[in-house]
């Protein structure tokens, strides 16, 4: 654990001087202080994940470069990233304070135009809770049963269903009568047709 918090708080370090940012600005851009930011880049402080999540919007990184080892970082600079099944890293995303997880596939490949999640619904979710963003996006429903909207419409989706959609449009999705994962891909950029 403390290398983690250890390594964590180097690569903060690392994204606010790459941008010639002082604590006393990153202290004002989050709303927290300057002495508990000096705490977390110093590994003498355990930040829960909501803070991360707010310094590293601050600083424009994404959380799962928090995260990542060295080894899949140097991988994806030679074009090619490997993540093995048992060095998956948990990445957190808009839905993780809503119940849902992401398991990264795609590591820290340069230049990326899909983010594959290994994605895990929660059964139980606020009906006001929909995510809208950007691009397209895939789901591949691996086990459990799956209750997904789009727009005004609901499907309900068993092990090897499939649904397509422009994420542009309000969406969501719930697990039925237990849990259920799905292999979830985001496209980042839309690509004209050739």
């Amino acid at each position: 654990m403390d290398q983690v918090v250890e390594q964590i708080g180097g690569r903060l370090l690392k994204a606010r001087k790459a941008q010639q940012l002082s604590l006393d600005a990153l202290a004002l851009e989050t709303g927290f202080t300057k002495s508990y930011l000096s705490k977390i880049e110093n590994a003498k402080q355990v930040p829960p994940i909501g803070s991360l999540v707010r310094i590293a919007g601050v600083l424009g990184i994404e959380m799962s470069d928090l995260f990542e080892t060295n080894e899949r970082a140097v991988d994806a600079e030679r074009g090619v990233c490997v993540v093995r099944a048992n060095k998956r890293q948990a990445v957190v995303r808009g839905g993780t304070t809503f119940g849902y997880d992401y398991e990264s596939l795609g590591g820290q490949f340069s230049g990326k135009l899909m983010d594959p999640f290994i994605f895990t619904f929660p059964s139980s979710i606020s009906e006001d809770v929909q995510f809208e963003h950007a691009g397209q996006e895939f789901v591949f429903v691996l086990s459990g049963r799956l209750e997904f909207k789009v727009k005004d419409q609901t499907f309900e989706l068993d092990p090897g269903d499939s649904i397509y959609f422009d994420a542009a449009l309000p969406h969501r999705g719930r697990a039925i009568g237990g849990e259920s994962k799905a292999l979830v891909v985001n496209c980042l950029e839309a690509t004209e047709s050739e």
